[in-house]
């Protein structure tokens, strides 16, 4: 615990740079294995007036079907990044423990591409 606060200290940032974060409630609406790996699932995630291609590595904790129809938290502005030949224009966020993996969803229906502050 001591080493986890000095790592937090270590890694404060400002306001503004964490202004410059876009984060946005997504959609998921479609979702598949990607082939070769057992990691990941390709991800087609609606933002509003744009639709996002996200390739994440929850697969051992989320079935395609499982990940369907949830309303998540997406990153949008990080540079696009190939995964297994797929490009990723964009990371959803989630909760991570030595056991476990939970997407940060969202408790009650709002319109995708919400901006989240």
């Amino acid at each position: 615990e001591v080493k986890e606060a000095q790592e937090d200290k270590a890694n404060i940032i400002s306001y503004d740079e964490f202004k410059k974060i876009n984060l946005r409630v997504g959609k998921v609406v479609s979702a598949e294995e990607v082939m070769g790996t057992d990691k990941l699932l390709k991800l087609e995630v609606a933002l509003g007036k744009e639709k996002r291609t996200i390739v994440a590595g929850v697969r051992k904790h989320y079935s395609a079907e499982e990940i369907l129809g949830k309303k998540i938290v997406v990153v949008t502005n990080l540079q696009p990044v190939k995964l297994r030949g797929i490009e990723s224009q964009g990371m959803l966020l989630a909760a991570v423990d030595k056991d476990n993996v939970v997407l940060l969803t969202v408790d009650k229906d709002i319109t995708e591409g919400s901006k989240i502050q």
